[in-house]
């Protein structure tokens, strides 16, 4: 069966979180006078990711919901457990408006996306909350290229349990073997996808996962311009994609 759909992961697969991540938190350090606290920015934003897929981790288990684990994050990261839950939040919100200032999606988004404008249906399914997402879309400009948004927080289920790319396949009324999922975890989302029965495409872009072993079932690629041919779509101008 052909494949109908794309469904698309964000953090780092649409949009560059990585680098706004890290410049985001150097200028919040910086602003908070805490850089020389934590060592370099580098190290710093290792301890950040680590301290926040612990914090996920519980999220994903169900032991908190959305905001706590994003407080807890930030006590942890501060050394700070009696952190009250509105200092935490203003800490945080004093954080987004640096991370946001560095949004961008990345060079290979809106080719891929206007090469298969015209051939494919497309939605997110992210390990987020809608609140986030849906705002970050906006703001780089994607978010009518979507006809769904989905995402762990407001499902109740995150990736990589097969219920959530289910849902997303139920979303645009499709079966998982019409819909391909493309996200940057080998497992979360590579894996995930592939054992829930979607065309799993696994977007390796030389980062954190660089040096993993693809798990079986992803289709691995380099860059999103590779996709086109992978989906055997034709360009909006009626000829097989050159892509690849």
């Amino acid at each position: 069966m052909s494949i109908r759909a794309v469904v698309w992961d964000v953090d780092d697969t649409l949009f560059d979180y990585t680098t706004a991540d890290r410049e985001g938190m150097r200028a919040h350090l910086v602003a908070e006078g805490l850089l020389a606290g934590y060592g370099s920015a580098e190290e710093t934003l290792v301890r950040w990711r680590q301290i926040t897929d612990r914090q996920w981790a519980r999220f994903s288990a169900g032991e908190v919901d959305f905001v706590t684990q994003r407080r807890d994050r930030i006590r942890e990261f501060l050394g700070r457990p009696e952190l009250t839950e509105a200092e935490a939040d203003e800490w945080f919100q004093r954080y987004v408006t640096h991370y946001e200032a560095a949004w961008s999606l990345f060079p290979d988004v809106l080719p891929v996306l206007d090469a298969l404008a015209g051939s494919h249906r497309h939605a997110v399914l992210s390990n987020s909350s809608l609140t986030v997402q849906d705002r970050k879309l906006r703001v780089l400009g994607v978010h009518a290229r979507f006809e769904a948004i989905l995402c762990a927080a407001e499902l109740g289920v995150s990736k990589p349990e097969p219920a959530a790319f289910l849902a997303a396949c139920d979303a645009l009324a499709l079966t998982p073997s019409e819909v391909a999922y493309v996200g940057d975890h080998p497992e979360i989302d590579g894996r995930g996808a592939a054992d829930a029965g979607l065309l799993s495409v696994w977007i390796d872009r030389g980062g954190v996962y660089a040096t993993v072993d693809p798990p079986q079932g992803p289709r691995r690629i380099a860059s999103l311009s590779e996709l086109p041919a992978l989906l055997g779509a034709d360009t909006r101008f009626g000829a097989p994609s050159t892509f690849g």
